[in-house]
């Protein structure tokens, strides 16, 4: 066997998602944990991680951060961001209907008839986006079709005045989340709501516990962090960049499969559910990390989709790379269907073989490994 096909064996013959593993990822994902609110969720993530750590903090703000060899100066850190869009309660009227406000770049239009749970102060509120029948849209040939708004959006809990709204716990600023969950479907695809992005902290979640499982000393300080806020402008990576002052940053989110219907490749490029994880170029990212990673992928027989991003990349990289005096940082991300919508779609080979390029990227890193663009 020559030398190139061993990396390509070991690659292929490693089991990643353990039954373990996807019974957490499950439970993570039907876990509401939205902008602002994310706790829950960072509590279920932080006791899957524990075993796998050295240490861990949750900073003022809810970001968790897991730590491996705490103590080594150099500081590497892979992240994902942990918050959900959703909605916040913003006005109950006298007929106990409740109007909202986006909580993150919540989609108006894919919520008419959709079910919700309310987080008030008694618990979750199952309620509904009311919508008029069909019926009472058409009787009139000179009525416009209505098309959903954020005004004309409302919930219906079953309450009928403003008090049996409040006696159920609910409050102005209560957020709003959708109910749908995890499901597997067809072909190796995973469907249901914020993958974007819970699957990157199952992601880096997992490289480090195949660190641990595979016995790797890493010769620095590795930082797993599930940074909060991010879908209302990279909030949580802004503090936890300042707080840990990384020398290297490797970030996961996701980004569009654009083989879909109503997407244009030109604008947005060629990556598909699938095909392995997309690397981006972009002023953010740095050109010789890139490179690694890149070489990384090459030597382990990682698929790879390339495209290029304009100004920002709109993730945490932009955070972590202009923190402090500069961060070498990359972006690996996943492909993903039907973003922002309850329904998103990934692939289950592309998660597999995102945490395999992560890992091997991390065990090919060094305090020594040179990032000097002179």
């Amino acid at each position: 066997m020559s030398k190139e096909k061993k990396p390509k064996e070991k690659a292929k013959g490693k089991s990643v998602v353990t039954e373990q593993s996807l019974t957490f990822f499950k439970n993570y994902i039907n876990n509401a944990s939205p902008v602002g609110f994310e706790s829950s969720g960072q509590k279920l993530w932080l006791d899957y991680l524990q075993p796998y750590i050295d240490t861990h903090f949750v900073d003022p703000y809810g970001t968790a951060v897991g730590v491996i060899n705490p103590t080594a100066p150099f500081k590497v850190v892979i992240e994902a961001h942990a918050d959900e869009i959703s909605w916040f309660v913003n006005y109950i009227n006298d007929q106990g209907l409740i109007y909202l406000k986006r909580n993150g770049g919540v989609d108006h239009q894919v919520a008419p008839a959709k079910r919700v749970f309310i987080h008030g102060k008694k618990g979750p509120v199952t309620a509904v986006f009311g919508w008029p029948a069909i019926h009472t849209r058409l009787g009139n040939p000179d009525q416009k079709e209505p098309q959903p708004r954020v005004d004309n959006l409302f919930l219906d809990c079953g309450a009928r005045n403003r008090k049996e709204v409040e006696d159920l716990g609910i409050h102005i600023g209560a957020v709003v989340t959708y109910t749908e969950g995890f499901e597997e479907i067809a072909y190796d695809h995973y469907i249901g709501r914020a993958f974007d992005n819970r699957v990157g902290g199952f992601m880096i979640a997992e490289v480090a516990r195949l660190l641990k499982e595979n016995k790797k000393k890493l010769p620095y300080g590795l930082y797993i962090v599930n940074a909060v806020q991010e879908e209302v402008g990279l909030r949580g990576a802004e503090m936890i960049a300042r707080r840990i002052k990384p020398d290297v940053a490797i970030v996961t989110d996701v980004t569009h499969d654009t083989n879909t219907p109503m997407v244009n490749k030109i604008v947005e490029g060629d990556v598909m559910c699938g095909k392995g994880p997309s690397l981006a170029y972009g002023p953010a990212v740095h050109n010789k990390l890139l490179d690694l990673v890149q070489d990384v992928a090459k030597k382990a027989a990682i698929p790879v989709q390339l495209r290029a991003v304009s100004r920002s990349t709109g993730t945490d990289t932009d955070s972590f790379a202009y923190a402090n005096d500069g961060c070498p940082s990359v972006l690996i991300s996943i492909p993903l269907r039907y973003m922002h919508t309850t329904v998103e779609m990934l692939h289950k080979k592309d998660i597999e073989n995102t945490i395999l390029l992560m890992y091997e990227t991390l065990l090919t890193l060094t305090p020594k490994t040179n990032l000097s663009y002179l």
